[in-house]
């Protein structure tokens, strides 16, 4: 059998420190497209959006590729030390927590996709590197006992009290930078005509 095989080939620390490194493909695949994307689709998007979020989205609109890199690096950084928690400690719960983000995140990119009837920045690792990982990180996690299933019901509720924290750190790096690009003039939100 395939998993047989693989967790031969793996132990369980390489599945473990192989969560960065995934993570940095799907980014790269999201830096070398979002700028782009975003600039062709900000309006596509602002128009789905309530009016009332606009104004909270309008600086991931405009942040170059270098803007949205550095906060993949802060995030590649988390992950790095959640991995190696979790190597060297044997301490998984920061690992299960940014592991439940990066599943449901692939959900996010496949909605994108469904919901704008094309590509989205990410969508293709997500299916095929992330969905993936993410699955056989769990099988193993749970098949060498280094976790039990309670373990992966309170990650889920770390990552619900995590995400938005990430989310708003996130948009606040992304509104600094988006003000500089701006010379200086506040953000203002894209206002879209039906």
């Amino acid at each position: 059998m395939f998993f047989e095989w693989l967790n031969d080939k793996l132990p369980l620390p390489a599945v473990l420190l192989l969560f960065p490194v995934v993570f940095m493909v799907h980014d790269f695949e999201e830096i070398l497209t979002v700028e782009k994307w975003t600039k062709q689709n900000k309006e596509k998007v602002f128009a789905l959006l309530p009016k009332k979020l606009h104004r909270f989205f309008w600086s991931s609109f405009h942040i170059n590729t270098l803007e949205f890199a550095k906060d993949v690096f802060w995030i590649f950084l988390a992950i790095t030390a959640a991995a190696l928690i979790a190597v060297l400690f044997q301490w998984y719960g920061f690992f299960l927590i940014f592991l439940a983000i990066f599943f449901f995140h692939v959900f996010t990119h496949i909605g994108q996709s469904v919901l704008f009837k094309g590509y989205a920045p990410g969508v293709w690792t997500s299916l095929f590197l992330v969905l993936p990982y993410s699955l056989y990180a769990y099988y193993r996690l749970l098949h060498d006992r280094a976790v039990q299933w309670e373990d992966l019901y309170w990650s889920f509720i770390g990552m619900i009290a995590a995400a938005p924290a990430l989310i708003l750190f996130l948009i606040r790096g992304r509104n600094r930078a988006a003000k500089k690009m701006d010379d200086g003039r506040s953000p203002q939100p894209v206002r879209v005509d039906k």
